[in-house]
């Protein structure tokens, strides 16, 4: 009778995973790409803490929304801060912009971030309570709608620099301070008679911010928001203004897009664009556990977000700052991976050490620590293992690694100052003074 394998004492925290070295090629990926792309598009690297003031969140993104309400992880200092993990990264942005006085920087400021975000909800494909987010962001200037594509621009070259297709961008406007009353009148009338079919959430969303009632996920709530007004018929002259502007820059660069009248941002501070990018994949994976995904029962195309963002042009007065025009979006990191495992995207794996260091006594390996240095010094990769004694041992472990050459160093070799350099295809051995044996194998390999 076979017992039944126990659970380890310790496990990560639900929501929370590790991304084991077998999945690190897919993270390198990303990060690579994302530097680069940065880099092309001329925005600086910027890190904020992972820890920040609960008011930071609560002031910028709206004590209603469900981040502050439901996600956020707070706890309390022994010196009685109220502190929180961060849930998302553009206010901690501002918040160093305006704490460091970064307005004397040339304007509009152009940063990128990546790193963990930690958001209290239910663990789903793709979704963790902790996360990680590439994000792209421009402060300062002016609120012309070129920085808006100038944000949008970088996260869809990023996706399509990891090989993901069928890209389409999903763009609304939800207005100004001028406009947005009337269009939260007409939000309102429409769902005055509806309040009691609509969720527990957005009943109370129904009178603190309408806006929110078209970001719910309840299917019974999708279902009603298909008759809901749009705002584009009640925009002001100005934000009229702005969003043909925008469109037409999308246009210029044949950028797919659709037009989106009930799409909103579930954060208070967005105003006037907001935007989404959508992929139509066919089937997805686990990000953790590389398992298929029963997204797609049907076996049919679906769309899938990967970014999103807008403009925010009163976050800085909501935090005491000036007036500041800026605009940004960010894309998950765990749900582009669960996409491109998906699609099977192939990545090259990483060169492998051709050249094994083999020692066999204590001298020889005092002296192959300095030997490796020099190899790392020139260049060349080398790989060992110092901890075994025994040479057949070594010599399986050089063989597993596939490498070209095995570099023998034993302690008659290490009194004479030389190495022996074995040939792992066909046996065949020489013995190379120790202080040429760097020259050497840059011939061979």
């Amino acid at each position: 009778m076979s017992k039944s394998k126990k659970s380890p004492a310790f496990q990560s925290p639900k929501g929370m995973h590790d991304v084991l070295p077998q999945n690190q090629l897919w993270w390198d990926k990303v990060r690579k790409e994302t530097k680069d792309t940065a880099e092309s598009y001329n925005f600086l690297r910027i890190d904020t803490p992972i820890v920040e003031s609960a008011a930071l969140f609560q002031r910028s993104i709206g004590e209603a929304t469900d981040v502050v309400e439901k996600q956020m992880f707070v706890f309390d200092t022994k010196g009685g801060d109220k502190l929180t993990l961060r849930p998302e990264g553009t206010a901690a942005i501002v918040r160093a912009y305006i704490q460091h006085g970064l307005s004397h920087l040339g304007q509009p400021l152009k940063l990128y971030y990546d790193g963990p975000m930690f958001r209290y909800e239910q663990p789903q494909a793709g979704r963790f309570r902790q996360f990680n987010q590439v994000g792209f962001e421009i402060i300062g200037g002016e609120d012309d709608p070129i920085y808006d594509v100038q944000v949008i621009l970088p996260l869809f070259r990023l996706l399509e620099s990891l090989k993901i297709k069928k890209l389409t961008l999903h763009l609304n406007t939800i207005g100004c301070k001028v406009c947005r009353p009337n269009y939260r009148k007409k939000l309102q009338n429409y769902y005055k008679s509806k309040q009691k079919e609509i969720c527990k959430d957005c009943q109370k969303r129904f009178a603190i911010n309408p806006l929110r009632l078209l970001d719910c996920t309840n299917p019974i709530c999708v279902e009603i928001k298909k008759g809901a007004p749009g705002i584009l018929d009640d925009l002001c002259s100005y934000c009229q203004r702005h969003f043909k502007n925008f469109l037409e820059y999308i246009e210029e660069l044949a950028l797919p897009y659709e037009l989106d009248p009930h799409l909103v941002r579930g954060l208070d501070y967005y105003s006037r664009t907001v935007f989404e990018i959508f992929t139509e994949a066919d089937s997805l994976a686990d990000p953790v556990s590389d398992k298929k995904q029963e997204n797609n029962k049907d076996n049919r195309a679906f769309n899938f977000a990967l970014a999103s963002g807008g403009r925010y042009d009163y976050l800085f007065e909501m935090m005491g700052g000036r007036v500041t025009p800026a605009v940004g979006g960010a894309l998950g990191v765990e749900r582009v991976i669960e996409v491109m495992k998906g699609l099977k995207v192939n990545l090259l794996p990483r060169a492998k050490a051709k050249v094994f260091l083999i020692n066999i006594g204590d001298l020889a390996k005092k002296k192959s620590l300095l030997l490796l240095e020099e190899f790392l010094k020139a260049g060349i990769r080398v790989t060992e293992s110092l901890g075994k004694n025994s040479l057949s041992a070594q010599l399986r472990a050089a063989d597993k690694e596939g490498v070209l050459l095995a570099l023998i160093l034993g302690q008659k070799e290490a009194f004479k100052e030389s190495i022996i350099v074995r040939d792992m295809k066909s046996g065949a051995q020489e013995i190379v003074p120790l202080k040429k044996v760097v020259a050497e194998i840059k011939k061979r390999i």
